[in-house]
């Protein structure tokens, strides 16, 4: 899919999502951490990494994108209200492309809950669960 930017707010540098698309119940997408991405000066210089929050944030991206393509449009911009679980069981490097693969436990215009994984060709890199809610501000 082209144009991610027409289903999500963010922006580079803080968009995280290169394609998506829907398959059965689960939204399916995909993210390639390039070298110049931004945070790898700092995290960490001797040993690159993708920091485990904005793993956690490109599958929220990844959901966000995949409800709208489900038809769930929120009533204003969502934003988390929690993170009930993450895990991170490999760590993501520059070069390595992350495909997630989320599921929407309850989805509403004003609520999402959601859970997922993120990996890195077969190994599980981060596993997540996540609410969001429409916020109030325009999207």
């Amino acid at each position: 899919m082209n144009h991610i930017e027409t289903y999500l707010p963010h922006r580079p540098p803080f968009l995280f999502v290169d394609d998506a698309h829907i398959e059965g119940e689960t939204i399916i997408a995909t993210h390639t951490f390039h070298d110049d991405d931004w945070f790898f000066k700092g995290h960490f210089p001797s040993f690159p990494i993708v920091p485990g929050v904005l793993l956690v944030e490109s599958m929220a991206q990844a959901g966000g994108v995949g409800a709208k393509l489900m038809g769930i449009y929120p009533k204003s911009l969502f934003m988390f209200a929690k993170i009930k679980e993450a895990r991170f069981k490999r760590p993501v490097r520059p070069g390595d492309t992350l495909k997630m693969e989320i599921l929407n436990v309850r989805a509403s215009s004003v609520f999402l809950h959601q859970k997922g994984v993120g990996k890195v060709g077969d190994e599980i890199a981060v596993e997540a669960e996540w609410i969001s809610i429409s916020s109030g501000v325009p999207e």
